[in-house]
């Protein structure tokens, strides 16, 4: 019976999410509660609860979360400052000669967001707002124009400085910790999030690729795009448009990938950068930088909240031997090391319906990842198809999170089948650039291991 309450307490949890339960508290409350059952049943140890304020000295301590707001405070700057705007309209002015320009600058301007500012929910409200009723006048189908946009919106879970990476690259840390311990591995190889930074440029690169090929080949056949003609270009406010964020982002992630500086480092260099391309714009002012310093705090009052909780929910987990259930579960798959990771993939896809990225990368990740890393995968290559799973999830109808955003600033006359539909297609490329991650891991690894 013991064995059947740490999935208890997994589906527990599900289950009251699902009916808008807090996460924070949801993952601390079901672990007071399962752990109080568990001591009057005399099936777990109380001793143990001891040790959760030494895990928050730890959560404090942890220089690489700093990183969380500072990211965000970059994201949030470089959003109210406005220069997506002018990004999209010159960035269409240079595509504007070929049948799908509109559709490629929102890809460009897209990855180029995601590059600065790693946040799914203002990069797919941003292009919805600017570019969703150009693409419409111009002939552009709801379905392929709201399904560009949520697609490219998304890939802020996958090009770094993202978020998700930050907060994937710190947990896969402790568990490849774990795992090397748990081989009896006393001087334990390090991997940091500047690794899995690396790691997924290859295969976000890959991902803008695929995207802008797809469209190319679509707006070839749908005749009713309209086709503009090239328009004259200035070739001065288009450097002058593209320079501050492209230079802030070779800034950031090559201070990273040279090691001149940590993640935490790099963020802080990218938030004040991004303050003073605000200032410089003239978009910063008293009220602006109050409303950036109130959105900066609540994402990461969140995500430390989040934490805090499910730093309780494994510690009872642990307590009521969930790792050695779940490895038990693992090693009695058929397949090995494949079945298992299979396993995990579909369950992180599943999960991603009902729970936003945080929340599996701090629950479900640190139940796993140890016993997978164990069982010999690479844990830079696990990271990024974590995040490209993730990534997924955000598409999928009916709960994905990027279509919720774009129903919430689509014109009424855009049917929500319209977005679902929309969707489908890239969903398709970002499972195929999983299976070719997953046929060749060298796409992770390789760039990591060079440098």
């Amino acid at each position: 019976m013991m064995e059947l309450i740490p999935l208890l307490m997994f589906v527990a949890v599900c289950a009251a999410l699902m009916f808008g339960y807090p996460v924070a508290f949801t993952l601390g409350g079901t672990a007071l509660i399962a752990a109080g059952l568990g001591i009057v049943g005399g099936v777990f140890d109380a001793e143990l609860l001891k040790a959760f304020p030494d895990r928050l000295y730890g959560i404090m301590q942890n220089g690489t979360l700093m990183a969380v707001p500072l990211f965000v405070l970059m994201g949030v700057m470089l959003e109210r400052a406005r220069i997506a705007e002018e990004l999209l309209v010159n960035l269409a002015r240079v595509f504007s000669g070929i049948p799908a320009g509109m559709a490629v600058s929102v890809v460009v301007v897209g990855a180029l967001l995601a590059a600065s500012t790693g946040i799914v929910g203002a990069t797919v409200v941003t292009m919805g707002l600017m570019s969703l009723p150009t693409m419409l006048n111009r002939g552009y189908s709801p379905k392929l124009a709201t399904g560009t946009i949520c697609a490219t919106g998304t890939l802020g879970q996958i090009i770094p400085p993202s978020i998700a990476l930050v907060l994937l690259g710190d947990t896969l840390s402790n568990a490849y910790q774990q795992a090397q311990l748990s081989q009896g591995i006393f001087n334990p190889k390090p991997v940091s999030v500047g690794d899995l930074f690396v790691g997924a440029i290859i295969p976000g690169l890959m991902l803008v690729a695929a995207y802008i090929i797809y469209l190319l080949f679509v707006v070839r056949r749908e005749s009713t795009v309209g086709r503009t003609r090239a328009e004259d270009v200035d070739l001065l406010q288009i450097l002058k448009s593209l320079f501050p964020p492209i230079a802030l982002m070779l800034l950031v992630l090559g201070s990273i990938i040279t090691g001149a500086a940590t993640p935490t480092e790099a963020a802080a260099v990218g938030a004040l950068g991004a303050g003073i391309l605000a200032w410089g714009r003239g978009a910063l002012n008293r009220a602006r930088a109050s409303e950036v310093g109130q959105s900066t705090l609540k994402v990461t009052a969140m995500v430390f909240a989040i934490l805090i909780g499910a730093s309780l929910f494994s510690l009872v987990f642990r307590g009521f031997n969930g790792e050695e259930v779940v490895t038990n579960l693992f090693n009695s798959l058929p397949g090995g090391v494949v079945g298992a990771t299979l396993l995990v993939m579909l369950v992180i896809f599943l999960l991603g319906f009902i729970l936003d990225f945080i929340e599996i990368t701090f629950v479900v990740v640190p139940i796993v990842g140890p016993v997978l890393l164990a069982m010999g995968l690479d844990p830079v290559w696990l990271g990024v198809m974590i995040a490209l799973n993730l990534q997924t999830s955000f598409l999928t109808p009916p709960f994905g999170f990027a279509l919720f955003y774009l129903r919430g600033v689509a014109p009424a006359e855009v049917a929500t089948g319209a977005i679902y539909s929309g969707v489908v297609p890239f969903i398709f490329i970002q499972l195929l650039v999983m299976c070719l991650l997953a046929v060749w891991p060298a796409l992770a690894t390789w760039l990591p291991n060079t440098l």
